[in-house]
Order: C-alpha cells, then sequence, then structure tokens
C-alpha cells in the first residue's frame, strides 16, 4: 500500500494543548516542517463527536488542514484503564473537565476503580496526517502498563503522573522526556507515520 509523501514546508499541528504542541514539535525536529499550532493561528477547535481515537484525530486533522490551507497533523489519544472497560478513553481529556484538571482526572481513575484489583491500562494515540483536499494517513500506537496511586512526577503532562509503563518502575512524569519519546504510545504511532510518509 503506497501512503502519500509529505515534502516539508508548513505544517500544522491541530492542538490547542501546549504539552501535546511541545511534545510533537521534538518529535518533528528531524524533518523538514515549519511546525506550528493551531492555537498559535486562532484555529477553531472542532468538536470531537468521533467514536474512535482513529475518528477524532482524523476530524480534527482535516479541520486544520482546511481552515489554514495546509498540511495538518493531529493526534487523539487517551487512558485506556482495562478495569473500567477502556474508560476515559476518547473521553480522558473531558474527564479533566473545562479547566482541564488532570489532578481532578486522575482522582476521578482513583475513585472509579475503588477496590478492583486490576491495575493495568494502555495509553492509546491514533496520529493522521491530512492534506486540504481531504487525503488523511492514520497511524496508531499503544503503549501498556500500570496505574500508580498517588500520582508521581512533575515531568509529563495529562495522565502521565499515574501511568507506570511496562518493564518500569517509574512512572511517566518522573522519566526523562527522551525517554518517554523514544517509547510512549505517540512515538509508536509516530514512528509508523514517519516510516510510511516522512521516510
Amino acid at each position: 500500500m503506497s501512503h502519500r509523501h509529505f515534502d516539508g514546508g508548513r505544517l500544522i499541528v491541530a492542538s490547542h494543548n501546549p504539552g501535546k504542541v511541545r511534545e510533537i514539535k521534538e518529535l518533528l525536529t528531524p524533518f523538514q516542517a515549519d511546525v506550528i499550532s493551531a492555537g498559535d493561528l486562532d484555529l477553531p477547535e472542532p468538536e470531537e463527536t468521533g467514536l474512535t481515537f482513529t475518528a477524532n484525530a482524523e476530524l480534527k486533522a482535516l479541520a486544520a488542514a482546511q481552515e489554514a490551507n495546509a498540511v495538518a497533523l493531529a493526534d487523539d489519544s487517551g487512558l485506556a484503564v482495562t478495569a473500567l472497560d477502556g474508560a476515559p478513553g476518547i473521553y480522558s481529556a473531558r474527564w479533566a473537565g473545562p479547566d482541564k484538571d488532570f489532578d481532578l482526572a486522575m482522582r476521578k481513575i482513583e475513585s472509579e476503580l475503588g477496590e478492583k484489583p486490576d491495575r493495568t491500562a494502555k495509553f492509546v494515540c491514533a496520529l493522521t496526517l491530512a492534506w486540504p483536499d481531504g487525503h488523511c494517513e492514520t497511524f496508531e500506537g499503544t503503549v501498556s502498563g500500570l496505574l500508580t496511586f498517588p500520582a508521581r512526577g512533575d515531568k509529563g503532562f495529562g495522565y502521565d503522573p499515574i501511568f507506570t509503563p511496562d518493564g518500569h518502575d517509574i512512572t511517566f512524569a518522573e522519566m526523562d522526556p527522551d525517554k518517554k519519546h523514544g517509547m510512549s504510545h505517540r512515538a509508536d504511532a509516530f514512528s509508523k507515520l514517519v516510516a510510511a510518509c516522512f521516510a
């Protein structure tokens, strides 16, 4: 299957989340991309009406690509907790409320888990590269781990302080960012995207 190639130039990161934009910018450093965020351009945030990470990533990427008339990259990602039937999943940001209070969201997960013994979870990321003509390339990545309470670390964002990836004894928020970038759900999806569209 052939993929459409990104040939450099302006690339819109279709996000208003500074932590996510920073992480994607760092991942894009080796490529000939003039990266600017949707927030910097004051692009509207489309309502995320998709029922999957992929549907929401495509919706956001297409909206930004067509609004800015440039190639856009969108990410839809979240935490899927096994004992909560995959919640918060695509609603991960909504669990943090209008103020994006992830301390509140992490406490909610701990409360919902209660005495359930299963603490396994995974981060899921769908990355979509979209062109103004409506063409999309989408790739999904995951990383599995265990939930850790209380929250630990201050280097990450979102749910990073309660997520300990398999094979490690520190949370994403305690981990050196370069190490996290090398193994995260976003890195997994990004490596597939790069192999298909940037290499």
